[in-house]
């Protein structure tokens, strides 16, 4: 599946938030959001018109799925899910997106990005209770165990991922993890105020549902 090939800076700039696509870097004085924080562009620090309704949600969508690094067509496919299930859509479209595998790998501290995360997920890094998953989009269950496969954790970019865990902002409550052993495991899923990232869930459903 073809991914976006540009300076994902600019997304972040584009989003007007920090979307912590570049791991570590996001967190250092090279973070290009930290420098520009405008829109990209040659009009990109002018004064821009009042959003409309309509922009607002788009927005907001966009900025969802480029946090979670989806295209369109798998994020309808999320969002019909999440209707199709109990309680709020826009909370069970967040909590579908939070227990892809990648995101997982992320939350865990065994990645330094979710781009990062769904790359070693692609190659075989990980395994999901004892059996091989290279589905990025693969759905996490609570209860499930996923571990980083034995001869992967000498490799030097999981050792540098589990040394950045605290720096990134520390493992979840909802997870457990132990760093010597590369493995984690999902204790519960997250409520919709531990999701830090500031999203607007709702402004998608009204989208959708037009």
């Amino acid at each position: 599946m073809a991914r976006n090939t540009g300076s994902v800076c600019r997304l972040c700039r584009r989003e007007g938030l920090k979307l912590l696509l570049k791991g570590d870097r996001c967190f250092t004085d090279k973070c290009a959001f930290e420098r520009r924080a405008y829109a990209p562009g040659q009009h990109g620090q002018s004064m821009r018109r009042k959003p409309t309704e309509y922009s607002m949600q788009l927005r907001e969508k966009q900025k969802v799925k480029r946090i979670y690094g989806v295209f369109e067509n798998q994020f309808r496919r999320y969002f019909a899910m999440a209707e199709r299930m109990k309680g709020v859509t826009g909370e069970n479209l967040l909590l579908l997106l939070e227990r892809r595998l990648d995101t997982m790998v992320y939350r865990m501290g065994f990645a330094k990005s979710r781009t990062e995360a769904r790359h070693l997920v692609k190659h075989g890094h990980f395994k999901v209770n004892d059996k091989k998953v290279d589905l990025p989009a693969y759905i996490v269950k609570q209860g499930d165990s996923v571990q980083v496969r034995e001869k992967s954790r000498e490799k030097a970019w999981f050792k540098e991922a589990v040394e950045g865990i605290d720096r990134r902002g520390g493992v979840p409550e909802w997870l457990m993890v132990d760093k010597d052993k590369g493995t984690g495991s999902v204790t519960a899923y997250p409520a919709r105020d531990q999701l830090t990232m500031p999203m607007n869930e709702q402004l998608i459903v009204e989208l959708y549902s037009k």
